[in-house]
């Protein structure tokens, strides 16, 4: 049992003796004021948030919206609530030891049929509630104007019920915001990182999208997206295909498009960029794929922002890269990469048709790491090591806060180089390096940005990965931007 169950009373204090008292009568006032419709709503409700079970089941259900947007604010719903939680449990009970409301003045039918026993002050249940709502605002504040008033609700059940004072609950409330303003400190919101202003592209606008062909690989799942992109632009063409016929359909379209359109993952995203800077012809991104980096950096998340940009006729020119190695030349839009990675991709592909995707990528990885050589051996910056990956980004990838890196200018003119060296155990070799993140002096990483990278006693049989495609260098391999290349649609900034 807790030991927050030892409760005592609050020290008199003239100012706090008038606080309390003021306290007791909002809370008789409440208790004897009839609520219309509350009785078989709000003490369920109550019971429904404890433990966060409301929270975690309201976040599920963001989640299986399935945009990023719902789902990065379930997340920040979820961490600004532990963060909330946390502070409750170890330091706000623990600091103010405030007995609970006596019950006498509240109807029997609303009280609890279990009375917590912990302190009174501040509410968890408020403290939960704001958090998580405040979290779920801070990113999207439409999901989180849905969500305020179940939280209202449930802040307001504490009281209704008996178990808190007013102030309690609005103590609970305000710390509740706060932590979810403190993990925004950690982690900002997409808002907060405003992109470089570049100058506009000229492209055409497209208001029903006569002009617009749009190629997307079925095997990605991405019908959905294309219905809903139809339905802004009901003159686009729509050509979908299985994989095999994704690169012909994409030469074909390019060669009548005003705008190639593209939907799918990674691989299906480069072979259409590759195109588009081979004919000339601006692209068009809807991301259909698991990771979606491009799309998301472009500030394109789905259906919606694509057609506002197609009918706007707003567009960016970005940076590409490219590869060349023993006659084989490639364009990425994403990163490249050599080492435990591209033969991890290989092992991957190998099994996944056998036991599916997600245990391939296990598979690939145990096998991978647990190698009795280093994958790599190249002279980087005039220096022969052993490598244990080499990562060259198309552009320079930022933190935000403690997650994982994001592209804020797609057309900085500049390869963000991250190296893993060699070494024994490779599995936390690569964990120490993902937690270094872009710091430079490591005994197990480094981090460069530079604007051409050149390495060369690359072995015979070497694996490039190059946005999810997998190829064979040897000798001397070139990389080499591409700066402003490729003319992509894009929503205004802000928007």
């Amino acid at each position: 049992m807790s030991p927050d169950v030892d409760l005592t009373a609050l020290r008199p204090g003239p100012l706090r003796d008038r606080l309390l008292a003021l306290d007791s009568r909002v809370f008789e006032f409440a208790a004897a004021r009839t609520w219309p419709a509350a009785e078989p709503v709000l003490p369920r409700l109550s019971r429904s948030a404890n433990h966060g079970v409301l929270w975690f089941a309201t976040a599920a259900a963001l989640a299986a919206a399935r945009t990023p947007r719902s789902r990065r604010a379930a997340a920040r719903g979820l961490a600004s609530l532990t963060l909330a939680s946390l502070t409750i449990n170890t330091l706000g009970k623990r600091s103010v030891r405030r007995t609970r409301p006596v019950l006498d003045p509240v109807p029997r039918v609303r009280q609890l049929k279990r009375q917590p026993i912990t302190t009174s002050f501040p509410s968890g249940h408020a403290a939960s509630a704001a958090a998580f709502a405040t979290g779920v605002a801070l990113e999207s504040p439409a999901w989180g104007a849905a969500v305020a008033p179940v939280a209202w609700s449930v802040a307001l059940s504490r009281v209704y019920t008996g178990v808190h004072f007013p102030s309690d609950v609005l103590a609970g409330a305000a710390l509740g915001a706060g932590a979810a303003f403190a993990v925004r400190g950690l982690v900002p919101t997409r808002a907060q990182i405003v992109p470089p202003a570049r100058p506009r592209a000229e492209v055409p606008a497209l208001p029903d999208g006569e002009g617009l062909v749009m190629v997307a690989n079925t095997a990605s799942g991405t019908a959905e997206r294309v219905r809903a992109l139809h339905d802004g632009l009901p003159l686009a063409e729509i050509v979908e295909c299985e994989p095999a016929l994704v690169r012909d359909e994409l030469e074909k379209a390019a060669a009548r498009a005003s705008v190639l359109g593209v939907c799918g993952g990674d691989g299906t995203v480069n072979a259409a960029a590759e195109i588009a800077l081979r004919h000339g012809v601006p692209l068009a991104v809807l991301p259909g794929g698991t990771l979606n980096h491009f799309a998301y950096d472009l500030g394109v998340e789905g259906a919606r922002d694509l057609t506002r940009a197609v009918q706007q006729g707003e567009a960016v020119r970005v940076d590409a890269g490219r590869f060349t190695s023993d006659g084989r030349e490639g364009v990425f839009v994403n990163a490249c990469s050599l080492g435990v990675y591209p033969e991890l991709v290989r092992e991957r592909e190998r099994w996944s048709k056998r036991i599916g995707g997600w245990p391939a990528g296990v598979l690939g990885a145990l096998r991978v790491l647990r190698a009795d050589r280093h994958p790599l051996e190249a002279e980087f910056r005039g220096r022969a090591r052993p490598l244990w990956l080499l990562f060259v980004g198309n552009g320079t990838y930022h933190r935000m806060g403690l997650t994982p890196g994001r592209r804020t200018d797609l057309a900085d003119g500049r390869f963000d180089v991250r190296v893993v060296h060699g070494g024994r155990r490779p599995a936390l070799r690569l964990l120490a390096a993902a937690v270094a993140g872009p710091l430079t002096r490591s005994p197990v990483h480094a981090a460069v940005q530079v604007g051409r990278l050149c390495l060369t006693g690359v072995a015979p049989g070497t694996l490039l990965a190059y946005d999810g495609e997998v190829t064979d260098v040897q000798g001397e391999v070139m990389l080499e931007k591409l700066p402003e290349a490729l003319t992509v649609y894009r929503p205004p900034s802000g928007s």
